[in-house]
């Protein structure tokens, strides 16, 4: 375990992010929500594998294509049937999002 990093969290997802319309501002942002996240456990250190899990859904809602790199990395996908399983749960996100409320 090592201490908490924002500036590892933004290389991290910065490169998930090369070429998308992400500003550095949003991925301070992301730091910071990730960094409230991990802080709220009340936990004094933190396993790796539970950070790269608090960054997945800050960073689905900032740019689902960085998202689907990352997690694609961070989640060891190893066939396109892992990435079509992602972009699966993108889209039933996507249509109850789109669902009025009753």
């Amino acid at each position: 375990m090592e201490p908490f990093s924002r500036e590892k969290i933004v290389t991290g997802v910065k490169k998930a992010c090369q070429g998308r319309p992400v500003t550095d501002s949003d991925l301070a942002q992301l730091a910071q929500r990730v960094e409230e996240t991990i802080r709220a456990t009340g936990a004094a250190q933190v396993e790796a594998n539970d950070i790269g899990l608090a960054i997945l859904t800050p960073l689905r809602e900032l740019d689902e294509v960085a998202y689907l790199r990352f997690a694609s990395v961070y989640q060891g996908f190893d066939s396109l049937d892992d990435f079509e399983a992602a972009i699966a749960l993108l889209r039933v996100d996507h249509a109850s999002a789109a669902e009025p409320a009753n």
